[in-house]
């Protein structure tokens, strides 16, 4: 395993993954209110639940390269297509976990919010959100770490961070360069799941729940 490029050029492989870190979280912030919506239609209308989970299923099917191949045409090349692209594969990790996770609070604590005279937006951010937080950080967790491995791809379109080093290191024949941006995708997306993991422990319900049991 030749990692040269790695340790010769750190301060560059450093400044091109906060690069790339930065371009998956901001469409994550983009992506996670679309989600919400799309999740809280799906649980209040349950018809509507099948017909979502298929749109973010079927949206996540389209080959990346292709989905940038057809955003090109009107959004141009750089930042703004990869997180298009992101932002719609992001789609069936959050989708998913926040329906998931608000039908999974217990209906009990629900009931007894509303005996206490709760009104609805009250018993949203006071009761159901908090409850359903774990389940719905799982969906964050995963949606991050599968955008930060997706985001490679967007070095094809000149949209900055390690995706551009491995497409020149494959352009000019330097497997070195190559392996550096593997190697640094690779240890972001640990990091990423590590801290996200314990946001998600340390959440009231998920204390609770520990403490139950």
């Amino acid at each position: 395993m030749n990692l040269d490029y790695l340790f010769s050029h750190k301060a560059l492989v450093w400044e091109l993954t906060i690069e790339h870190f930065q371009l998956a979280l901001t469409a994550l912030l983009i992506a996670i209110p679309i989600a919400l919506v799309a999740g809280i239609i799906a649980v209040r209308f349950r018809p509507t639940t099948l017909p979502i989970f298929t749109f973010a299923s079927f949206l996540y099917t389209i080959p990346s390269l292709a989905l940038l191949a057809f955003l090109i045409p009107t959004q141009g090349i750089g930042r703004r297509p990869a997180i298009i692209m992101l932002v719609i594969y992001a789609q069936m990790f959050l989708v998913q976990n926040i329906v998931t996770g608000l039908r999974g609070v217990d209906a009990s604590a629900l009931e007894a919010a509303r005996g206490l005279g709760m009104r609805p937006l009250q018993l949203f951010f006071r009761v159901w959100l908090p409850l359903a937080l774990p389940v719905m950080i799982a969906g964050v967790r995963s949606a991050l770490v599968a955008l930060i491995g997706l985001a490679a791809i967007a070095g094809w379109i000149a949209a900055g961070g390690l995706g551009e080093l491995m497409f020149t290191g494959i352009g000019s024949n330097n497997p070195s360069k190559v392996l550096a941006g593997v190697v640094a995708v690779t240890l972001l997306a640990i990091c990423c799941d590590i801290v996200l993991r314990g946001v998600e422990m340390l959440t009231p319900a998920a204390r609770a729940a520990r403490a139950a049991r």
